[in-house]
């Protein structure tokens, strides 16, 4: 019989390979990208993949401070995917 540790420890493993690899796949559409479009969707996935290792590591290690971590990355990444498509359709960032 599994214990629920055991679940735990693989969910973790699975969570982090699959962020992993969501972060590897928006490194290559940012590369790739035909469009200044595509590589600022691809910037904003790159954030959202690193948010998720985040909060996957404080999980596995079982430290509160990952999750305010987290949270400034949030807000990081959000202020500078607004900032990136305003100078994108103005060509300014300030107004």
């Amino acid at each position: 019989m599994i214990a629920a540790a055991d679940v735990m420890n693989i969910a973790v493993i699975v969570a982090f390979i699959t962020l992993a690899a969501g972060q590897i796949l928006s490194m290559v559409r940012l590369v790739l990208g035909p469009t200044s479009g595509d590589r600022i969707l691809a910037l904003d996935t790159m954030v959202i993949n690193a948010l998720g290792l985040v909060v996957v590591l404080g999980i596995h290690q079982g430290v509160q401070i990952y999750f305010e971590v987290s949270l400034l990355i949030a807000m990081l990444g959000f202020v500078s995917t607004v900032a990136l498509a305003r100078f994108l359709l103005r060509g300014d960032i300030i107004e």
